[in-house]
Formats: structure tokens, C-alpha cells, sequence
């Protein structure tokens, strides 16, 4: 049995750590893979972008716990939710959403509310450890999903929020920079289908508008195809486009973060009338393909 842990706890303290020990104590032989401990502080929009791209590559039966909970001791349910590939564990605040639809949907939800299967807990602010670690220890032991609290309906779940593209008359293409990662490669919300409908190719060139900026940049198929400092357009390893600089930090020499707006302008499309705004829409991500690495 594998656990997957991800969470906004870092790895200065010892909150990982304990959480790990717990899990391990209740059951002994259970495998834990880490995927992130650096989601920032209370992004909830990041952690489930972390998610949603890593579901799709775990192995199955895999018992996949997320803590980013900045509603904590709040009124806010602990969920498990059960998929085709396994189960998901962690605050019902959207975190979850996009990576349950990703593996096609809620088999089983419950409530982790059952008291047997919780830690004593002197105060309600690590729920990390005495409700979501003591939950996946249990479930990796062999206690069935059912016993570990109440059944709810999967249409209650909080839905996650994602951001959504908007194409425009004009052919522009409106969007925002959804992540962005340690080499600082901005991943955009934007499928390359989209850009693929105005023309756009490889070593084709069209504008980026940022915020008071505009920036030159051509589309290619690998970052070492970029010569030295250009702008470079193309589809990452997660199947969107992003922003790159070949061995260097597109964000910082962007000024660009997660939530940034950007506006890519193919060639021949038409003026754009002043500083993108992306369209911040709340839909329920549904599934998308894997794609070949």
C-alpha cells in the first residue's frame, strides 16, 4: 500500500515528520511518497493544481492525503473520497475537486468524523495529524473506507475554482499564469489548441502583453530551441503552454507569479486595446487526457 502526502507544512518543522510517524504507526509495512511540501501557505488553488497534476501518475489503490487547510478547526468537513485509482483524503474546501474529477469522478464520499479513528487531539489546529494522517494509517491497515465516518452525497463536495481562458474577437487569447515552477517556467491556462486556431506554430512569433508590457516571444518545441534571453512559447510537460527562457527564469525576468494576467497576440491577429484582465470563472475541472511524457 503506498500513501502519497502533499502539503503547505514545509520541512522546517517537525509537522511532516509527525504526520509520516503516525501513519506508520498504524500501519507498519504502508509506503509513503512525498509529492510537495513547499505548496505555499494556505493556496488552496495551488495545492490543487499540485494535485491535479500529479493524480494521473500515481500508482493505483494509492491513498493520496492533501493538507492545505487554512480553515482548520473550523466547521469545514475532512473528507475521503474514493476514485477508480484509489483514495483522496483532505479538507473539503476545493483542494480536492480537480484531482477527483481528474480520475473520473467520486465513487464514495464520507465524513471523517468517526471518533474512533482520530487521535486524541489536545487542541483542533493539526487536523494534518489526529483526523487526516490517523485516517490514512487506518485505511492503509485494512479498516474499510465506511467505518471511518459519514456517508455524504459526492454533488456536495466544494467545487474547485479554475481560472478560464478567454479568446477574443480580435484573436488574442486572454488568460493567466496558473503555476509557476523552480526553474521559473510560467505554465499558462491556455490548452495550445487555442493558440493552434490562430495560426500559431512552431517558429511562428506573435506578442505577449503583460501588465504594462509587451514582449516579443516565438513558439518552438524544447527550451534549448530558444536563442540566448528570447521569449519562448511552448507545450509543457503537463500538456499547456508556458512562458520559458532557456536556463533562465522566465518569471523573474518577467515579474510574473501564479495569478498573473497575460495576453498572447498570434501574428495577424488584430490590436489589443490595453493590459489583459483574465476571466476568473468557477467551473468543477473535468477530466483531461493524460499526457505522453
Amino acid at each position: 500500500m503506498l500513501i502519497a502526502f502533499a502539503s503547505d507544512y514545509g520541512l522546517a518543522d517537525e509537522f511532516v515528520g509527525v504526520c509520516k510517524a503516525v501513519m506508520l504507526g498504524l500501519a507498519p509495512d504502508v509506503r509513503i511518497l512525498d509529492l510537495s511540501h513547499d505548496i505555499p501557505a494556505h493556496d488552496v488553488r495551488a495545492g490543487s493544481l499540485l494535485l491535479v497534476r500529479a493524480v494521473q501518475y500515481l500508482p493505483d489503490e494509492t491513498i493520496l492525503v492533501a493538507v492545505v487547510d487554512p480553515g482548520v478547526g473550523t466547521a469545514r468537513r475532512l473528507v475521503a473520497v474514493e476514485v477508480a485509482g484509489g483514495m483522496l483524503l483532505g479538507p473539503d474546501n476545493g483542494l480536492l475537486a480537480p484531482a477527483v474529477a481528474m480520475a473520473g469522478g467520486a465513487r464514495t464520499v464520507v465524513s471523517l468524523d468517526e471518533p474512533e479513528y482520530r487521535l486524541p487531539a489536545p487542541g483542533p489546529t493539526f487536523a494534518g495529524r489526529d483526523i487526516l494522517a490517523a485516517a490514512a494509517g487506518h485505511l492503509a491497515a485494512g479498516v474499510p473506507l465506511s467505518d471511518l465516518g459519514t456517508p455524504l452525497d459526492p454533488g456536495t463536495l466544494v467545487p474547485g475554482l479554475v481560472s478560464l481562458p478567454e479568446v477574443r474577437p480580435d484573436g488574442s487569447i486572454a488568460g493567466e499564469v496558473w503555476w509557476v515552477d523552480r526553474f521559473g517556467n510560467c505554465q499558462l491556462n491556455i490548452d495550445p489548441t487555442e493558440l493552434g486556431r490562430e495560426g500559431a506554430y512552431p517558429g511562428a512569433r506573435l506578442e505577449v502583453h503583460l501588465a504594462g508590457d509587451i514582449r516579443a516571444a516565438r513558439v518552438v518545441h524544447t527550451y534549448s530551441d530558444a536563442k540566448p534571453s528570447e521569449l519562448v512559447l511552448m507545450v509543457d510537460s503537463y500538456g499547456l503552454l508556458a512562458l520559458a527562457l532557456d536556463r533562465e527564469s522566465a518569471a523573474a525576468a518577467l515579474g510574473l507569479r501564479a495569478g498573473s494576467s497575460v495576453t498572447l497576440v498570434p501574428e495577424g491577429a488584430g490590436p489589443v486595446g490595453g493590459p489583459s484582465v483574465s476571466i476568473a470563472t468557477p467551473v468543477e475541472m473535468g477530466p483531461t487526457r493524460p499526457v505522453d511524457r
